[in-house]
C-alpha cells in the first residue's frame, strides 16, 4: 500500500490519500484548517508536535467534536507535563496539579520553568485555554472535570507506590480511565454518540484500564531501566522479592508466572470494551476508539507467557499493525481480531501456571462475546461513503504505527507512564 510510505505527515499524507482516493471529500475536508482561527491552528500545531499517536486520529473525528477533542488533549498534555518535571519541587507541583483546572479560566496563566520537551503548551498555556474558552460549555465541563479529578489523582500518586490490586487499578484509573470517561462525556454531549456512552462510566474506564495496563505489562524493562515501577507489589512479591529481579535470566520461570497473572487481570477488561465499542454508531468515534484497543489485545497475546518481555521490549510488527488497524472499522471485525487473539492466548496457557485455570476462564468468556453471533448487537450504522473511506481513516492513524511498533501510546491522557 503506497500511503503507508508516507509515515503520517499531514501535508503528504493528505495530498497522496486526495489523489488515490478523491471520492472520500467528506473526511478529507477536515484537514483543510483555513477556516480556523490562528489561536486553533496553534493548538493543532501543538497537537502534531505533542502526540506521537493521537494526533491523526483527532483530526479525523467529525465536526466540533474534533476541536473539542484536541483541546481536551493538549490540556491533559500541559496537566501531565507538570507531573512529569522533576525539576518542580513536590512543593510546587501538587498544588498546581490540584488546582490546575482553575488555570482554564485564567487568561493569562503561563508556566515559563518547565524543563520537558513539551514544555511549550505550559508556556503558551494562554493559546490553549483561549480556545478552551471558545468550545460549548457541554465540552468545557467535561475537560475541565476531568482535569481536576486527574490532577488530584495524580498528585496523590507522587510518593505513593502501587502496592495493591486495588492500587493499580486506582492509578490507571486517573491516568487512562479519567481518559475513557472524559471521551465518552464528550461523544454523548456531541450527540453523535446516545447517552449512555458517556453514563455507563464502568465500561467507559475499562476502555482506558484495558490500554494502561498493556503498557505498563510490556514496558517492564524499560521502567526499571528509568527507575519507574508500576506493576502491583501484591503480584509480584508473590514471585521475587524485588521487581528488578525478574530480569535475571535465574529468576525467567518466576518472572512469566507473575506476567501471565497481569496479563488475565487485563483481559478481565476485554467483555466491557466490546459492550462499549458495540454502543458506538458514529464510524470516526468507531474507528478512533477501536484502533487502540485491537493493538493492545495483539500486544498481550504477544507478551503472554513470553520470556523476551523480560529482556527488551515485545513489539507489534509493522505489517501486524497496517492490517489491524484497515480492519478495525466495524463491531463484527472487531469481535474477529479480539477473537483471533483470545484464541493464541488459550492456545499459550500453560498447565502447570498457577494462574491457567483464572486466565482460561476468562478467555472463554470474552471469546463468547466475540463470537459471530453473540449476545452484543452494534449500534453503528455505517453508510457506504465511510465503508469506502475506511482506508482513509486508517492511514490517517498512521502515527499509531509508529508508537504501537514501540508501544501504545497515551491513551489520549498525554501519559506514557
Amino acid at each position: 500500500m503506497e500511503f503507508v510510505k508516507c509515515l503520517g505527515h499531514p501535508e503528504e499524507l493528505y495530498n497522496l490519500l486526495k489523489f488515490k482516493m478523491g471520492g472520500c471529500k467528506t473526511v478529507l475536508s477536515k484537514l483543510d484548517q483555513d477556516s480556523l482561527s490562528d489561536s486553533m491552528k496553534t493548538c493543532y500545531k501543538y497537537l502534531n508536535e505533542t502526540s506521537r499517536s493521537f494526533a491523526a486520529v483527532i483530526q479525523a473525528l467529525d465536526g466540533e467534536l474534533r476541536h473539542a477533542v484536541c483541546i481536551f488533549y493538549l490540556v491533559l498534555r500541559a496537566l501531565d507535563t507538570v507531573e512529569d518535571d522533576m525539576t518542580i519541587s513536590l512543593e510546587t507541583k501538587v498544588p498546581m496539579l490540584v488546582n490546575f483546572h482553575s488555570f482554564l479560566d485564567q487568561p493569562d496563566w503561563r508556566f515559563l520553568e518547565s524543563k520537558e520537551k513539551d514544555r511549550q503548551v505550559l508556556e503558551d498555556f494562554p493559546t490553549i485555554s483561549l480556545e478552551f474558552r471558545k468550545l460549548s460549555e457541554k465540552y468545557r465541563a467535561v475537560i475541565a472535570d476531568t482535569c481536576h479529578e486527574m490532577g488530584v489523582g495524580m498528585a496523590e500518586f507522587l510518593e505513593k507506590k502501587v502496592d495493591s490490586q486495588q492500587d493499580w487499578d486506582k492509578y490507571c484509573h486517573y491516568v487512562a480511565g479519567l481518559v475513557g470517561i472524559g471521551l465518552s462525556r464528550l461523544f454523548s454531549a456531541s450527540e453523535m454518540e446516545d447517552p449512555i456512552v458517556g453514563e455507563d462510566t464502568q465500561v467507559a474506564n475499562s476502555m482506558g484500564l484495558f490500554l494502561q495496563k498493556t503498557n505498563i505489562i510490556r514496558d517492564y524493562l524499560e521502567d526499571q531501566l528509568e527507575g519507574r515501577e508500576f506493576w502491583p507489589r501484591e503480584v509480584w512479591s508473590r514471585y521475587a522479592k524485588q521487581l528488578s529481579d525478574f530480569a535475571n535470566p535465574e529468576n525467567v520461570d518466576l518472572a512469566v508466572q507473575c506476567l501471565n497473572e497481569l496479563v488475565t487481570n487485563a483481559l478481565h477488561h476485554v467483555p466491557d470494551v466490546l459492550t462499549y465499542l458495540s454502543r458506538l454508531r458514529n464510524q470516526s468515534i468507531f474507528n478512533f476508539c477501536a484502533i487502540p484497543q485491537v493493538m493492545a489485545i495483539a500486544t498481550l497475546a504477544a507478551c503472554y507467557n513470553n520470556q523476551q518481555v523480560f529482556r527488551r521490549v515485545v513489539k507489534i510488527r509493522k505489517g501486524q499493525a497496517v492490517t489491524l488497524m484497515m480492519g478495525a472499522t466495524s463491531l463484527p471485525a472487531v469481535q474477529a481480531i479480539m477473537g483471533q487473539y483470545l484464541e493464541e492466548i488459550q492456545r499459550q496457557i500453560p498447565s502447570s501456571d498457577p494462574s491457567s485455570s483464572k486466565t482460561e476462564k476468562i478467555v472463554s468468556c470474552a471469546l463468547t462475546l466475540s463470537l459471530p453471533g453473540g449476545r452484543l448487537t452494534s449500534r453503528a450504522h455505517y453508510s457506504p461513503i465511510y465503508l469506502s473511506c475506511a482506508m482513509v481513516l486508517v492511514a490517517l492513524s498512521w502515527q499509531y504505527l509508529s508508537s504501537l511498533a514501540q508501544g501504545p501510546e497515551d491513551c489520549l491522557r498525554t501519559g506514557e507512564n
